[in-house]
């Protein structure tokens, strides 16, 4: 009977489908809740870490830690060896536990982490195994949490806001919101892989100059208003598709109101659930693949907001609505910080090495993320055709020069084939 007891709390724990389900979670909260892509990416970096080393702890004939190759990482505590540990179900603790402390407001997992426990209960897991289990994943979550406050987050909460300048060529903010520029100082949190922030910084965009039909500038700014305003089907939809505003302000006539979608990162983490799912992936490699997967999305916002912010380029709607055509819009919402270069376009492909390293390039499927707020499917032939599309959506949607867009595509994929170089996760 104690045999078969086992067997069901470890058949219904270790399904990497619940660890799919977890994350997801905290997807729906981070939406929730409004957190811009940036601070999102952070949130998906130390929870799915937090989880991962405690796999890693259970498994190391096949995991290794990530203590060392992310250099600042301090080795994470093991579980006594008087204590007995499910570490399937410990790393679905320490993932929540992560993600409750990242998220506002905190506590916002609580109550999805009191029915892990009761299913814990329920699978006939022995008081013993939870006990241990639940400790262990609290030291392992204490110690990222406190780890993760050296990466200058906190100080970033209260640096100097962006300056707005009325200076041709300098970023400002856009209708309808007219916000206020978004993690100006997110270029200095610390990276996980990158050598330092402004790693594989590519060359400038074009210089301003509107005047000159000739110039490189004028022919970019020209080049998004011709497409937007012939528009095909297909391309409306992969901009709609890939939109991912985390928070987009309606208006309609004197009236407003808010729409949510995920936030890029969070896309491409619902790709990491549909990617794992498909290849059968055991529940250790499907926590592994979601954790590299999230640093390199964590390290692309930061080295893509570095550039961004060293920059300071115009949206392309600033550019034609006071140069080229005053009633022009674009055709998604331009969100609130500089153009150069389309986070995007780097974050996409440096996810989509990293999955691609993973599965192959020759993996084709179909995304559904976009299904539940209402957006068709797309199909892809691999993770890098799929990074491309969302790379040229952001031309589409007009809110980007597509200079920004290829420069950015080959941005990502750098860091993300350094993530694959520096990270050897699985030990075989």
């Amino acid at each position: 009977m104690a045999s078969c007891k086992e067997k069901d709390y470890q058949k219904v724990l270790h399904d990497p489908e619940l660890y799919r389900v977890t994350v997801k979670k905290l997807n729906d909260i981070v939406l929730e809740n409004n957190f811009p892509p940036v601070t999102a990416s952070r949130n998906y970096a130390y929870a799915n870490i937090a989880a991962y080393e405690v796999i890693a702890a259970g498994d190391p004939e096949h995991f290794k830690s990530l203590s060392g190759q992310i250099k600042h990482l301090p080795p994470v505590p093991r579980a006594s060896k008087d204590t007995t540990v499910d570490y399937q179900f410990a790393s679905l603790l320490a993932f929540c536990h992560v993600g409750n402390a990242v998220t506002f407001p905190e506590g916002s997992m609580d109550q999805y982490v009191d029915g892990l426990k009761q299913k814990a209960k329920d699978a006939g897991m022995p008081s013993d195994v939870f006990e241990g289990s639940v400790n262990y994943a609290n030291k392992v979550a204490k110690f990222i949490m406190k780890w993760s406050k050296g990466d200058h987050y906190a100080q970033t909460r209260s640096a100097s806001k962006y300056t707005v300048k009325q200076q041709d060529g300098r970023w400002i903010p856009t209708p309808p919101m007219y916000a206020q520029a978004l993690e100006a100082h997110w270029g200095e949190i610390r990276p996980m892989v990158l050598d330092s922030t402004a790693q594989f910084i590519p060359p400038d965009p074009p210089v301003f100059n509107i005047k000159d039909k000739n110039s490189a500038f004028y022919k970019q700014a020209l080049e998004v208003k011709l497409i937007v305003d012939s528009l095909t089907k297909e391309q409306k939809h992969q901009a709609d598709f890939w939109d991912d505003n985390a928070f987009k302000l309606n208006v309609v006539g004197h009236a407003s109101f808010a729409t949510k979608k995920f936030s890029p990162g969070g896309h491409w983490m619902n790709i990491t659930a549909i990617a794992t799912k498909s290849k059968k992936m055991d529940f250790n490699t499907t926590v592994s693949v979601y954790t590299e997967t999230a640093i390199a999305l964590f390290d692309g916002f930061i080295n893509c907001w570095y550039l961004k912010y060293r920059s300071n380029y115009v949206r392309p709607e600033t550019v034609i609505t006071k140069h080229i055509n005053a009633d022009w819009r674009p055709y998604i919402q331009t969100p609130p910080f500089p153009e150069y270069s389309s986070g995007h376009a780097v974050i996409s492909s440096a996810a989509a090495e990293v999955l691609t390293s993973k599965i192959g390039d020759d993996f084709a499927y179909t995304d559904s993320s976009e299904m539940e707020f209402g957006i068709e499917p797309l199909s892809f032939k691999s993770f890098r055709e799929a990074a491309k599309s969302a790379a040229m959506s952001r031309v589409y949607g007009g809110i980007h020069f597509k200079n920004a867009c290829v420069v950015g595509n080959e941005q990502g994929m750098k860091i993300g084939q350094l993530v694959v170089e520096k990270l050897k996760l699985k030990t075989n």
